[in-house]
């Protein structure tokens, strides 16, 4: 019987790049996380802590140094269509509508459907992130927040185990931000998919997920902290900002993020240690 609170096992995950003499060094490094199915999780840390690193490795992107990686108890070996990702560029074919955009996925993961079951597939998914009426545009029609909604709509239609969302929303004005962080929770809400959210934004972490991950700053970088959320879903936004454990919760992740700016002085002389080996 499979275990669904270890729907998603990361276990001591290592990536290392060499220096100019070719020395292994660590940018993450025992990197271990347990994932719940139908759980959303956000990380968070300082820029090039490694966040993204690891999202790629567990897309199956990115080479894995050490460690393992294991979704619905099989351990992954380089991409597939159980794992969807959703970067911060929309990463459309210019040439493509948002229909075909979302077609090319859908017929590589149903390749036995029928053609009426595919354009079913990709209607439903479009119009679940608000763009029925925008089917036929192609992406240079579109606005970044349209373009954005296309490829969460290409990644929803291939029914993934896990999606995998890197700074969705990073480029996007507040409003809109907002109006697609309020789409996407509504979607995996219905679709019950194990979520993993990369993002800078605070308000973003607390505001979609049921934990977050805190990472530490790199070199080196791992798991610092695990927070708890104790908001349920379907979520509302205004409930969340009453809460009245909000402002600790935020305080807490803020106060962590603070910390991992201003490193202990045994902290510092190690990565100022680490820093020279990479530069020489």
């Amino acid at each position: 019987m499979k275990d669904d609170s270890r729907y998603v096992e990361i276990f001591n995950l290592v990536k290392a790049y060499p220096n100019p003499y070719g020395d292994p060094i660590r940018v993450v490094d025992g990197f271990e996380l347990r994932i719940k199915k139908n759980e959303i999780i956000s990380i968070i840390g300082h820029s090039g802590c490694g966040k993204s690193t690891v999202l790629t490795m567990v897309a199956g992107l990115n080479e894995i140094s050490h460690g393992s990686i294991a979704v619905d108890s099989r351990e992954i070996n380089g991409p597939g269509p159980d794992r969807a990702v959703v970067f911060q560029s929309p990463c459309l074919l210019p040439w493509m509508t948002a229909y075909q955009n979302v077609l090319l996925g859908v017929k590589k993961v149903y390749p036995h459907g029928t053609e009426q079951q595919r354009r079913e597939i990709c209607e439903y998914y479009l119009s679940a992130v608000g763009l029925a009426n925008s089917m036929d545009k192609l992406p240079g029609e579109m606005s970044g927040g349209m373009q954005q909604r296309v490829g969460i709509a290409r990644a929803i239609a291939l029914k993934p185990k896990m999606l995998l969302l890197d700074e969705p929303f990073g480029r996007l004005d507040s409003l809109t931000r907002m109006e697609l962080q309020d789409v996407v929770l509504e979607i995996l809400d219905r679709e019950k998919i194990t979520t993993m959210v990369i993002t800078h934004d605070v308000d973003e972490a607390i505001f979609m997920s049921d934990r977050v991950c805190m990472m530490t700053s790199g070199p080196n970088a791992k798991v610092g902290k695990l927070l708890t959320l104790p908001f349920g879903r379907p979520r509302n936004r205004a409930d969340v900002l009453e809460h009245p454990e909000y402002y600790n919760l935020r305080g807490s992740l803020v106060q962590f993020l603070e910390d991992e700016s201003h490193p202990s002085p045994t902290d510092k002389s190690t990565a100022n240690a680490e820093q020279e080996a990479v530069a020489t």
